[in-house]
């Protein structure tokens, strides 16, 4: 009987588990995982960066630094809305898109007036976007922003459209900047008093009033006509404009 006793308690000993060999003082691979992991945020944060959408004008002012560097560029003239010299000063209009990355900028008077260079052939209304988008980064208050080309000024001046009508003695000849060209455009002339838009030229409208009394009848009569969203400004402005 005691033989078989031990002879099972021999048994036993050899089916026994091995004991657990002493813990190992290096980093288990779980907290190495955790430390690639950590690292890992950083590059997902580089990538967030790099996929984050460009700003507004951002594409314009890329294009503008390429051609800067060596690509063909062209004078681009911005006519801003409901300007005045209490509510923006010409040294601020100038430093946004100075900001934007638009070069040898100039202002013109102070009634919102300011020519940069651009891409040759960049589209006029993806230049007002950027231009209105510098102006809002900059700016407390945001204004409208109607771009054209100093080229498409220059035909402008020198076809003169007003040279082809009779105009009141004393009138004052303006030039009104609209978003796009009329689809449906007024029969002319369109009158009101002693102010009267004589021709349309593509965007550009042409306007004459005989200054005096206490409305600007022909801004009444032009944004009866085309609504608000456009800037006018007077003839001999758009000739320095265009001359800069």
């Amino acid at each position: 009987m005691a033989a078989t006793t031990s002879a099972r308690a021999k048994k036993a000993t050899k089916r026994r588990p091995p004991a657990a060999p002493a813990a190992d003082k290096r980093r288990p691979p779980a907290a190495k995982n955790a430390r690639q992991e950590g690292a890992a945020p950083a590059k997902a944060k580089g990538a967030a960066r790099a996929a984050r959408p460009a700003k507004a004008g951002a594409p314009a002012v890329k294009a503008g630094a390429k051609g800067a560097a060596g690509g063909k560029t062209a004078r681009y003239a911005a006519f801003l809305r409901g300007v005045s010299p209490i509510n923006l000063k010409m040294s601020d209009l100038k430093r946004c898109l100075e900001r934007a990355g638009y070069a040898n900028v100039v202002t013109v008077l102070s009634s919102g007036n300011v020519v940069f260079d651009a891409p040759e052939g960049a589209p006029e209304p993806a230049l007002e976007r950027a231009v209105e988008a510098a102006l809002e980064a900059g700016l407390p208050r945001g204004f409208g922003a109607y771009v054209r080309s100093t080229a498409a000024l220059g035909r402008l001046l020198e076809s003169d459209p007003f040279a082809r009508h009779r105009l009141p003695d004393g009138a004052k000849r303006v030039v009104t900047f609209l978003r796009e060209g009329p689809k449906a455009p007024p029969a002319l002339p369109v009158t009101l008093e002693d102010a009267q838009i004589v021709a349309i030229e593509g965007a550009d409208v042409l306007s004459a009033y005989v200054p005096g009394g206490k409305s600007p009848l022909f801004m009444v009569l032009i944004e009866k006509t085309f609504g608000k969203d456009v800037t006018t400004r007077t003839w001999d402005t758009v000739t320095k404009v265009a001359a800069r």
